[in-house]
């Protein structure tokens, strides 16, 4: 490929034909400020925070989209630079919400940020600074118009990574607002709740829909009996909420700081997880072995499940019919627990904290109850359990590493890497593989379904008669080109893992926020995924079906896996959705 030396603030520097001016500044070390730029998703220049003066042109251009060629010379830190910046700031804020000390992105919004680095200290315009009401009509998100700064991060990363696209530009100008089609709220559009806007807005204009005080009022309640649980990638990313570096494994101060919040019980999805892959495991031998539906794609993720339910429902029986980890085990713990503790199970609240927004949107699902009680009552985000611990007064770092309590917090390996993207698969081949072959297969790692590529395909030879085709998807547009293929019947594929997050749960909607900056520089899906891989070692079993407590459940209470009662408890369906509700 072709190097074009430019100078950049007197430096020079030598980088590929087709690299923008932006780039070649972050490879010295020049920091130019972005607002609406999302690496190779949303790169329009809309904001005009990077422009830079070049030298023989007219006008300041947009770095972010200004191609290098060979001789320009750039100044970033010109007087025109910085009061055309300073100028569109203060343009963008005359007509932003500032209540900032009440915004839930308060120290972690990017325009806050911006305003301080360009030493902004008064607005010098009026802007209009319309009135908008509150969308708080979806059980997962609210958006706050007033807010938004029309960057149009969220319309590319709905559009363009997660092929949903139920959010656009309306109107034009000063009228301009980003909006469901027709006006409508977020709720009555097929949007899966995967919270990917919320975390590449780069302010406060969507959040997660906050069920903190329901917590707080369940825990305060003597009559309630309140169990909490956490799902395997929230301990790869609460730390970064306390400053700990990406991918720092906090299993055991999270466990400490929940028992320490007042829950009665502290267990972990990991159970739920285990017990996922005995049932989803048997289920796909079921198929296998009796000519049953093929693929058999999972359904761990809800905002997955939703997004085949708006638009491949003719596709729906070759769902696994398993609840996710978090439902199974809150179905057990409102019956078998309740049971064995002598506790009625009207006055069991579940809580369950996930990485995860469509979560919410689960936890209130019609077919997740047995006999008028809720699997999961209350669902909060990694982000949402933070702001807990901060208002608790916890002081998270110096925490003691403290264990789940037992049974319910007994958990594998396997069950810990569902929240990387090809985790549910290789639990699941860890386990089958074992039933197959009568015995304890001494691999433990398949390593051909792992890493972070939006689609993966494998063939695992799992007896020497059966050769499993498998895929595995993340994130929505990849989602519809596996969908494709099983609908035209290209797909030979045994089984399939979806999930809607890039990456998986590690980078769900309700985990904590990164800026565009830094996500120029690292990997969240890599060094999140890391830290489960790293427990999954260290832990002394492996697979599920190897668990002692998951064994004593189907011994005293299930009977054995897809039993009439298991079908009863962990198993669900699922029914089309339009895709705009009138």
């Amino acid at each position: 490929m072709k190097e074009i030396t430019i100078t950049i603030d007197g430096q020079r520097v030598t980088v590929p034909e087709g690299t923008t001016v932006l780039e070649a500044a972050r490879k010295i070390n020049i920091d130019i400020p972005t607002l609406c730029y999302l690496k190779d998703i949303n790169e329009i220049g809309a904001c005009r925070m990077c422009v830079v003066e070049v030298k023989g042109a007219r006008t300041l251009q947009a770095s972010c989209v200004y191609p290098v060629t060979e001789g320009l010379e750039i100044s970033t830190t010109s007087s025109r630079v910085r009061k055309a910046r300073k100028v569109n700031l203060e343009l963008i804020l005359s007509n932003h919400n500032r209540e900032c000390l009440t915004c839930v992105r308060s120290e972690n919004c990017e325009l806050q940020r911006l305003s301080k680095d360009l030493n902004v200290k008064e607005v010098s315009f009026q802007g209009q600074n319309d009135v908008f009401p509150l969308d708080t009509l979806s059980p997962s998100m609210v958006r706050d118009q007033s807010k938004c700064i029309l960057c149009k991060r969220c319309i590319s990363v709905c559009h363009d990574v997660q092929g949903v696209g139920v959010l656009g530009a309306a109107n034009r100008g000063f009228d301009t607002k980003i909006e469901p089609v027709f006006d409508k709220s977020i709720n009555d559009v097929a949007c899966i709740y995967c919270g990917q806007c919320i975390v590449n807005c780069p302010v406060g204009a969507l959040k997660e829909k906050d069920e903190i005080d329901k917590v707080w009022d369940v825990i305060g309640d003597p009559k309630k009996h309140v169990l909490v649980q956490t799902a395997p990638a929230v301990r790869a990313a609460l730390g970064e909420e306390f400053g700990l570096p990406m991918g720092s494994r906090v299993t055991g101060k999270m466990v400490a700081a929940l028992k320490r919040l007042g829950f009665d019980k502290v267990f972990d999805t990991d159970f739920g997880a285990d017990l996922t892959i005995m049932e989803e495991g048997t289920e796909l031998l079921n198929r296998l072995q009796n000519d049953g539906k093929l693929p058999m794609i999972t359904s761990c993720s809800p905002g997955w499940v939703k997004y085949c339910e708006h638009n491949y429902p003719d596709l729906l029986e070759h769902l696994s019919s398993c609840k996710s980890p978090a439902h199974m085990l809150g179905a057990v713990l409102k019956t078998y627990y309740a049971e064995q503790n002598s506790i009625n199970p009207e006055d069991i609240t579940v809580v369950s904290i996930m990485p995860c927004t469509s979560k919410k949107f689960e936890a209130q699902r019609p077919e997740h109850e047995h006999e008028g009680l809720r699997d999961v009552d209350i669902s909060l985000t990694t982000r949402e359990l933070a702001r807990m611990i901060k208002e608790a007064g916890i002081t998270f770092n110096n925490l003691p590493d403290e264990d789940f309590d037992h049974f319910f917090g007994d958990y594998t390996g396997a069950g810990v890497i569902f929240g990387a993207t090809g985790g549910v698969m290789e639990a699941a081949l860890r386990t089958v593989a074992d039933v197959l072959k009568g015995k304890d297969v001494e691999k433990l790692e398949y390593k051909e379904v792992r890493g972070v590529e939006g689609i993966k395909e494998a063939e695992v030879q799992i007896t020497d008669d059966l050769k499993l085709k498998v895929a595995i998807a993340s994130g929505g547009k990849n989602l519809k080109a596996i969908m494709d293929k099983v609908r035209s019947g290209e797909a030979d594929y045994h089984f399939i893992e979806l999930m809607a997050c890039p990456g998986g749960c590690v980078c769900g909607g309700g985990q904590p926020i990164i800026d565009a900056k830094t996500k120029m520089d690292i990997d969240p899906r890599v060094e999140r995924a890391k830290a489960l891989y790293e427990e999954d070692v260290l832990l002394p079993l492996r697979k599920s079906h190897l668990n002692p407590s998951i064994q004593r459940l189907y011994k005293e209470f299930l009977g054995e896996p897809n039993s009439h009662l298991s079908h009863e408890l962990l198993h669900t369906e699922y029914y089309k959705r339009e895709k705009i509700k009138k």
